[in-house]
């Protein structure tokens, strides 16, 4: 175990390495910079089926009230963004999940930005998918409990927590912004270590 945190500490496993980097990396393009005047950084609780659903809530009520979705319906929006995060990663190919994100995260980054930030993913694939996958049969551990949180007058669904996926758990921070009555994708980090 000493031996295993020493290399990952080190940098002696390119793996876990890159995997710190992208978490690096997307914290702060995907986390902190979101545009339009939002401070997407500030996480205070002051005032993402066959289907690409980053548009996810099933019940657009939910989204429409402001309030936090059943938990089921959280799951979902969970499994769903993993799930189309998962085939991105594998197929190398964005435009789908990008697409579907709000308007809010599409007029920050564009198609490719996204795919620069998880090249490492893609490029450990052969890894990363198999364990991104393997979550859509768990249980989402959320902590906190999903909650919203107002920012410039908008209900933002902040949806954090992991998977115990092995060899390594799976760590999400997403967040979905009410747009129309449906919630959009707004922030995408994913973490494996």
């Amino acid at each position: 175990m000493k031996e295993i945190l020493r290399n990952v500490l080190c940098g002696k496993n390119n793996f876990a390495s890159g995997a710190i980097a992208i978490c690096v990396v997307a914290s702060i393009a995907l986390g902190c910079n979101c545009g339009s005047g939002l401070d997407l950084g500030n996480i205070s609780e002051s005032s993402n089926s066959g289907t690409s659903s980053n548009s996810a809530s099933n019940d657009p009520t939910d989204a429409a009230s402001g309030e936090v979705p059943p938990i089921s319906t959280t799951e979902a929006m969970v499994h769903d963004l993993t799930a189309d995060f998962a085939r991105a990663i594998d197929s190398n190919d964005f435009s789908d999940i990008y697409s579907e994100a709000s308007t809010d995260f599409q007029n920050t980054y564009t198609e490719d930005q996204m795919k620069n930030v998880f090249k490492s993913f893609v490029d450990k694939k052969r890894q990363v998918v198999p364990i991104l996958n393997k979550s859509s049969s768990m249980t989402p551990d959320f902590t906190p409990a999903p909650y919203i949180r107002t920012e410039k007058g908008l209900s933002i669904l902040v949806l954090n927590g992991k998977f115990a996926t092995k060899p390594v758990p799976m760590n999400f921070e997403y967040e979905f912004v009410n747009r129309g009555g449906e919630w959009k994708m707004l922030k995408l980090i994913v973490k494996l270590v």
